[in-house]
């Protein structure tokens, strides 16, 4: 599908209404059926896309409305997955004094936040996104983004030594599984058509920005990271080109979301500091597209952008945890500072991160991400316009 110049585009997750919450609750208590839920999320997810449309986005999602959150909805589709709370994985970490300490870290209930873990051999019990891209698809001509936790993110949360030792002996042992089925998963988005597949490995930031359990995000999942950050930033390296492999040049785009944790509106308590530290994964893993904060002074200098491989770069440029809706001449201002590092075929235009990373937890409203997406697009359409003039 062709693209406009300076596409817009969404990270991925959507407010979630009143009704998809509820039916959430009622699906995990068993008080609904499966079926039931879907015809719910189904509703709510045209109405994330009718706000899409309107605002003018050109790569679109479904908003995650049928997710609990980012990354633990994986346990209602994989084989042998149980998902916890963050607390309850309390039980199983060996290290329960440094566990309880990165709990302190959080400035949300840990009970609130649930996380994957493996119980056993992994497989896929069920598509992870391919059913949510075609109920999409039959709803919209727009390009259709999906979005996908990352070989690493998964690797690390669902490794819990308590609960996933005996069928994994190291977090190494399941990432080997879980390369298995996110190629599946990638492999039959492709065959499906889906326009773009974004893989959000947020946890690499939480490698250079934070010293051995000191302010730990959400992300900790569990204690599974070795002191050497270079050492898993190459881990994290192997995992994501071992999906990649064989998959870029076939119709679908394919990228890697980095951000440094969406879980709080408070920005003193999320990470920070620029992506330098992080230039030999961005420049080396076999992606299209690198989808980044740049909306946010915690991310530090653009100018590192020249050092990503000359990869297109998402680049991120409205903050979906502020209720300031940022003016057009705002991003029209960044934009030029990232167009003297990229050609503007290069530069595609979105939000920080999601607007609803944790079910529970949105960000903002669905108002003012309307807004600000709608922003978003005025400012890329005059960004169009100068090229033409």
């Amino acid at each position: 599908m062709d693209l406009p110049k300076f596409p817009t585009t969404v990270i991925g997750s959507w407010p979630r209404t009143i009704e998809v919450k509820r039916a959430m609750r009622d699906k995990r208590a068993g008080r609904i059926s499966e079926e039931e839920f879907e015809s719910i999320a189904d509703q709510a997810v045209l109405q994330c896309l009718k706000w899409q449309e309107e605002a003018g986005i050109d790569i679109v999602s479904d908003g995650e409305q049928r997710r609990d959150n980012f990354i633990s909805f994986v346990a209602d589709h994989l084989n042998n997955v149980q998902m916890l709370t963050v607390s309850e994985l309390l039980d199983y970490v060996e290290d329960k004094a440094s566990f309880e300490e990165i709990l302190g870290t959080l400035d949300v209930p840990a009970f609130s936040m649930s996380n994957p873990a493996a119980t056993g051999k992994i497989s896929r019990r069920k598509p992870l996104a391919l059913n949510d891209f075609l109920f999409l698809k039959k709803h919209t001509e727009k390009a259709i983004k999906v979005a996908l936790p990352g070989p690493y993110l998964l690797t690390r949360a669902m490794w819990v030594e308590g609960l996933s030792k005996d069928a994994y002996p190291t977090k190494e042992d399941l990432a080997v599984d879980i390369i298995k089925v996110l190629r599946e998963e990638i492999e039959d988005l492709i065959a499906a058509g889906v326009e773009f597949v974004q893989f959000d490995e947020p946890v690499l930031t939480e490698l250079v920005f934070t010293q051995k359990n000191a302010n730990r995000t959400f992300m900790c999942g569990a204690l599974t990271a070795k002191a050497d950050a270079e050492e898993e930033i190459e881990f994290a390296l192997d995992l994501m080109n071992k999906i990649t492999k064989d998959m870029l040049g076939r119709g679908t785009r394919i990228g890697v979301h980095v951000c440094r944790g969406n879980w709080s509106t408070q920005e003193e308590v999320l990470l920070k500091g620029p992506y330098y530290p992080l230039i030999p994964y961005f420049s080396k893993v076999n992606v299209d597209q690198l989808i980044l904060e740049y909306a946010t002074p915690r991310a530090g200098e653009i100018d590192a952008i020249r050092e990503f491989g000359g990869k297109e770069i998402g680049f991120g440029i409205v903050n979906p945890r502020t209720e300031t809706v940022e003016t057009v001449e705002e991003i029209l201002f960044r934009v030029e500072e990232a167009r003297k590092y990229l050609p503007d075929g290069k530069i595609f235009l979105n939000p920080d991160c999601g607007f609803g990373t944790f079910a529970q937890r949105p960000m903002n409203s669905d108002k003012i991400a309307f807004e600000k997406l709608k922003t978003m697009s005025i400012a890329a359409k005059k960004l169009r316009e100068s090229v033409l003039i």
